[in-house]
């Protein structure tokens, strides 16, 4: 209780923030200050406090959590250039959790005695970018968020408290009808920030590139995700990728809405991965839209690796994904099995727009029914639940996820209470 407590003030602390004061006709605090001949200075600001309490078998888990993300940009209209610089630190309040999920001898962060929570206490740089933009085209140079489609194979991991950013050059063009992204990182900035040794910054050789357009109201795109790892222990990740995704919204009639998202790739080893395998990715979803109400049903694959039609003990990887957003909140399913893995899901979302005491309130329910790849094993279930509203200038969240175990796991619950300011 006395947790849950903590938890609860300190999920309060963003609100006493919401509102500084300013001077009448000033900038309110967190919008662009013109500084003269074209040139802005923007400051950012996102704070959040998070409670995460793990229920498990033999280990449980409290964590209170406060992330701070600061920094400022400044834009030259003139030239199209702005630079940014962000600094990002976490917090523990309440330490009864396990910050990495490796061995890490001598760290104080790592606790066995409890489940993980990977958010570990660290101070980082973020990002530190340039980019030269105009209408049809930008460059960015320099450490940097990437968030490709819907993060499935590139991503920022955003929802964990230290986000992961690459030291990179990207380009983004559009000729015509065409939309040409192209990605060449030379390190990946993890998760488990400054205090995770070897695992906090992996060098590689990675390129993502993709191309996409508009055929009526489908968006098709093909896709490549090379990715080759330095480091002995990452060896087994670096593979290469190479795919497709169509996705596109119907109007059956002026009240419902047909949404459709089909993917397909295929992975294989690349450079010194010890394992040569091949294989499949699969996604199709189906979705409905009524009056606030969405209810889509998902079948996603990620298939068991293969060599001569062999198992050869790896499931297809994406080790640069969002992951918590796919395969269960509960975090299962973050390394594919060597069986591979079946996720067959059902999702039930409403908006309530006409709420007024609040802004963008949604509800979603979730539920996953987990199979192998190789003999259809079942491995478990899954409830997922949210409710996120925004009050002010305070985005709140209440979310669970509940895995029930059968022959893959232990039976995991996990809640977050949760409060953001972004200025």
């Amino acid at each position: 209780m006395k947790k849950t407590a903590l938890a609860a003030a300190l999920i309060a602390l963003p609100v006493a923030i919401a509102q500084p004061a300013h001077a009448a006709g000033s900038p309110a605090f967190g919008d662009p200050v013109p500084v003269g001949d074209g040139l802005t200075l923007d400051p950012i600001v996102d704070l959040r406090v998070r409670y995460e309490g793990v229920d498990q078998p033999t280990v449980d888990a409290d964590a209170v959590t406060v992330r701070l993300r600061s920094g400022i940009e400044l834009k030259h209209a003139p030239s199209h250039l702005s630079f940014l610089v962000e600094g990002e630190g976490t917090l523990a309040l309440a330490k009864h959790y396990n910050a990495f999920p490796f061995p890490l001898p001598g760290s104080p962060q790592r606790r066995t005695q409890f489940a993980t929570v990977a958010d570990p206490q660290s101070i980082d740089l973020n990002r530190l970018q340039i980019m030269y933009k105009v209408k049809n085209f930008a460059l960015t140079v320099g450490r940097q968020r990437i968030n490709l489609d819907d993060q499935r194979f590139v991503g920022s991991v955003a929802w964990r408290q230290n986000e992961q950013t690459f030291d990179a050059v990207r380009a983004e063009a559009t000729l015509g009808p065409v939309m040409l992204d192209g990605t060449y990182a030379l390190r990946q900035e993890t998760i488990f920030g400054s205090d995770a040794g070897p695992r906090r910054l992996l060098d590689g050789d990675f390129v993502f590139l993709g191309a996409s357009t508009k055929i009526g109201p489908i968006t098709a795109k093909a896709f490549s995700y090379i990715i080759d790892y330095d480091e002995d222990f990452a060896f087994g990740n670096s593979s290469q990728t190479y795919g497709g995704r169509a996705s596109g919204s119907f109007a059956l009639s002026k009240a419902v809405k047909l949404n459709l998202l089909a993917s397909y790739a295929r992975q294989s080893d690349i450079g010194r991965n010890p394992v040569n395998y091949k294989a499949d990715y699969v996604l199709g979803e189906l979705g409905l839209g009524y009056q606030g109400f969405t209810l889509s049903g998902s079948y996603e694959k990620l298939g068991a690796g293969k060599v001569g039609g062999a198992l050869a003990g790896k499931g297809f990887q994406t080790p640069l994904a969002t992951l918590h957003k796919f395969n269960g909140w509960a975090d299962l399913f973050l390394t594919t099995p060597a069986g591979g893995l079946e996720d067959t899901y059902v999702t039930l979302a409403k908006v309530f727009p006409k709420v007024k005491a609040v802004q963008g309130l949604t509800a979603n329910v979730i539920y996953h029914q987990f199979h192998s790849d190789v003999g259809h094993v079942r491995y478990g279930t899954e409830w997922d639940a949210s409710l996120a509203f925004k009050a002010k200038k305070v985005g709140w969240l209440v979310k669970y996820a509940n895995y029930k175990a059968d022959t893959f796991g232990v039976d995991r619950q996990i809640l977050w209470l949760q409060a953001e300011l972004v200025l």
